[in-house]
């Protein structure tokens, strides 16, 4: 399920809405918790569950500096936000049959990264879906880096706005 483009209140946004086949509070552990998010989120998160908390963030890897946010939202088991550098991600859990439906929107610093942050966040959704299904998810390595790739190639192929820098390019 790709996610989509637009600009909200004046930010370039992604938007994803994809409906999970897992109860809502194992979909809200996965967003919220570090133990969980070091399943599929990309870079290591430390955080203090409360509006006006902080949140760090760390890349294992050395891919990018570490860098610090703060909690906009928190409403368990329903609404998650917080700023990333630039950017404002927000996760909404909203009960479903026997699952849930997880909407989750980045608002990006910058246009040009659209289709490269799409892709990103097409893979993490992806490997925190297989999480919670009970498989384990795929390392981060040339198999997701190509999985990356090829969602980017169609971000772009659908006119997702690109041209920011890509990691490892």
């Amino acid at each position: 399920m790709h996610g989509t483009f637009d600009t909200v209140d004046g930010r370039p946004t992604v938007r994803f809405e994809r409906r999970l086949a897992h109860p809502i509070e194992a979909v809200w552990r996965a967003v919220t918790e570090p133990s969980e998010l070091a399943h599929w989120f990309p870079a290591r998160v430390t955080v203090d569950h409360r509006v006006g908390g902080p949140i760090s963030f760390v890349f294992e890897n050395g891919e990018a500096p570490p860098s610090e946010g703060e909690v906009l939202e928190f409403e368990p088991p329903h609404r998650f936000a917080f700023t990333w550098g630039g950017s404002v991600l927000r996760f909404v859990l909203e009960p479903d049959a026997d699952g849930c439906r997880l909407t989750f929107t980045h608002a990006l610093g910058e246009r040009e990264s659209a289709a490269r942050d799409a892709a990103g966040w097409h893979v993490c959704l992806d490997r925190m879906d297989e999480r919670l299904a009970g498989a384990s998810p795929a390392a981060p390595d040339g198999d997701a880096t190509d999985e990356w790739r090829a969602h980017y190639e169609e971000y772009r192929r659908r006119g997702v706005p690109a041209g920011a820098p890509v990691p490892g390019a």
